[in-house]
């Protein structure tokens, strides 16, 4: 069977995610287990994470919110829906995506 493009779309993410924080951490990407990852809307394009300095287009960002445990604690990424992840240690509550 051959994933859905969605599918290894959020694998991809996943595993940028845990790329980044392996890094951070500076452990094997083996030790960092995913909790769970929820489609939401980000308000803005920093992904309601914004960097000190940044300017962000005030335009709603479909994405997700990635949420990784490691050594006992939880780690929070954002991302949108392709291509870009964001470690996020003061993040707000995220909006569901409208059904």
């Amino acid at each position: 069977m051959i994933p859905s493009p969605a599918v290894s779309g959020t694998e991809r993410l996943i595993e940028m995610a845990k790329e980044d924080l392996a890094q951070r951490l500076s452990i094997p990407i083996t030790q960092i287990n995913l909790v769970e990852i929820t489609e939401v809307e980000w308000s803005d394009s920093s992904l309601d994470c914004p960097q000190p300095g940044m300017a962000y287009l005030q335009v709603i960002t479909p994405g997700y919110r990635i949420l990784l445990e490691a050594s006992g604690m939880q780690h929070e990424y954002h991302s949108n829906r392709d291509a870009y992840v964001v470690y996020c240690d003061n993040s707000n509550p995220p909006a569901l995506p409208k059904p």
